[in-house]
């Protein structure tokens, strides 16, 4: 069932952990701040086991959100998700992620936000009266005019942000390039690019493969 907001009549199903809503409350975004990232992946939502406070592998979590850049550099993974002791879902993503090639060097260049400015569980299908303003102010100000010389937006996140009104600039279709990504937007030094899904697998898997080596020759 889908949960309301304590804060208004928007629905879907935010995370039941005070712990995790307070965590992302604080910090909406992993690893670097996307003001600052070199390279900026942009999400729908992002998505956790409902019992994952029960687990004691809860604390990685939190110490990852808590400063995602430190968590990479002390054990080696970009994500808790990575580690040897989690074996719940939520693994396809970054390990498709963790083949482009960026290592430790990089961890403060690399920035991970989502759409939603909540953590969710369960499926989720969001609409723009999930979304808040505020949040997605800020996150065309660090596309626009943050740091990020590399964007990446998925077309499934791209049509929501499209429906906001509020990323005038972004097309209804990608401009094709030469490989297999797509290009949002250009201006000066800094891309925007249309790619698969990390998630995506089955007859979408070689293309994506294909799209996370051309990735990886940017770095």
């Amino acid at each position: 069932m889908r949960k309301y907001l304590t804060w208004g009549g928007i629905m879907y199903q935010q995370h039941p952990s005070v712990a995790l809503t307070r965590a992302f409350s604080a910090k909406p975004f992993q690893g670097a701040s996307p003001e600052a990232a070199d390279f900026l992946f942009v999400g729908l939502d992002a998505n956790y086991a409902a019992s994952i406070e029960e687990s004691p592998f809860f604390q990685r979590v939190l110490e990852y959100l808590d400063d995602g850049v430190e968590f990479w550099c002390k054990y080696g993974v970009h994500h808790p998700f990575l580690l040897p002791e989690y074996s719940e879902d939520g693994q396809l993503y970054h390990r498709s992620f963790s083949r482009i090639g960026f290592g430790v060097e990089h961890a403060h260049q690399v920035s991970f936000i989502e759409l939603l400015h909540a953590p969710t569980c369960g499926r989720n299908t969001l609409t723009t009266e999930d979304l808040d303003r505020r949040h997605l102010s800020r996150l065309n100000e660090a596309i626009i005019r943050g740091k990020a010389k590399h964007v990446f937006i998925p077309r499934s996140v791209a049509k929501l942000m499209r429906e906001t009104g509020l990323f005038p600039w972004l097309p209804s279709v990608p401009t094709p390039l030469a490989g297999h990504l797509g290009l949002w937007f250009k201006a000066d030094n800094k891309s925007v690019y249309c790619h698969y899904h990390l998630s995506v697998y089955g007859h979408l898997h070689d293309r994506k493969m294909k799209q996370l080596r051309e990735i990886a020759a940017l770095i």
